[in-house]
């Protein structure tokens, strides 16, 4: 991420380019790990002053990154959380898939989604992967009061197939969405690929009821 913005001045820029059609002013987002706030600025700037962005970002460096670059772009609207989303709150052991190499395991410290009691919520970006589960399962009440979509990143093949089995037990339709990496129309007009053939295997899910259909696209195990 930071390579890319760095040479870039954007990360995973199609994502941006999809959630565009999907997000509108006065809405309530929840983004799950605000990393260095590369997308929390874009979110909290379509959102605008009527609308809110909580961020969640529970490793205490990349918080403070990403609480300095909200605070320098003057983003009042934005709602940073140390936390992790999990089953339940307490003190827990930083996950091994967010350890970067030779890490120590830092001790985080996690909350249910429905303990923030967010009086809207209409889209859920997960940036983290294997994240959701947590999610879901300390988030029953927010998901079936608010029935935001859910946008995440996947991680192995496994635990892809319960994310997604997860999401339409809750009364979900999932569909793919592959975006590349790097971005031929990126900010600086730059030329070289840092990232050739790499995509981030993601999902959007809609709630049934509110009749979401994406033109072209098959829903993932509908048979299910």
């Amino acid at each position: 991420m930071a390579r890319s913005l760095a040479l870039y001045g954007e990360w995973i820029e199609q994502e941006i380019d999809f959630l565009s059609d999907l997000v509108d002013a006065g809405q309530t987002i929840l983004e799950l790990g605000g990393q260095h706030a590369a997308h929390t600025l874009w979110l909290a700037r379509v959102v605008g002053a009527k609308g809110a962005v909580h961020v969640t970002e529970a490793r205490r460096l990349a918080f403070q990154h990403m609480c300095a670059n909200v605070a320098i772009n003057q983003l009042t609207n934005v709602y940073p959380h140390a936390r992790w989303l999990g089953p339940s709150a307490g003190p827990m052991s930083l996950p091994i898939s967010l350890q970067a190499q030779g890490e120590q395991g830092e001790i985080i410290h996690a909350v249910p989604l429905d303990e923030l009691r967010l009086p809207a919520l209409h889209l859920v970006k997960v940036n983290q992967q294997g994240a959701l589960m947590d999610l879901l399962a300390g988030g029953i009440d927010t998901l079936r009061i608010h029935r935001p979509m859910i946008y995440f990143r996947l991680p192995g093949a496994e635990q892809a197939e319960s994310e997604v089995r997860a999401l339409k037990q809750l009364g979900y339709r999932c569909w793919s969405h592959v975006p590349y990496l790097y971005n031929a129309s990126n900010h600086k007009n730059e030329t070289r690929n840092l990232f050739p053939g790499c995509v981030s295997a993601n999902v959007l899910a809609s709630p049934i009821e509110r009749g979401y259909a994406w033109p072209g696209r098959e829903i993932l195990m509908e048979s299910e």
